[in-house]
């Protein structure tokens, strides 16, 4: 009988907050699972800090799904 690895969302959260603990400290973004959220007061800064997500995500082999996201 497998089992599989009973903690993955908890193991995957983990993951999140280590890749992007600097950027949550700063309380722009908020990470929950597989959801990141980003919050800035002006569009500039919101791009630079999609860009950065997505740049630590993809050096960490991790990827999104383009139709999943706004």
């Amino acid at each position: 009988m497998f089992f599989g690895l009973k903690n993955s969302p908890a193991t995957f959260q983990s993951m999140i907050n280590k890749l992007l603990r600097d950027l949550i400290n700063t309380r722009k973004i908020e990470s929950f699972i597989d959801n990141i959220m980003v919050g800035t007061e002006s569009k500039e800064v919101h791009d630079e800090l999609v860009k950065e997500i997505l740049r630590r995500m993809k050096e960490k082999d991790l990827y999104v799904k383009s139709e999943k996201y706004k």
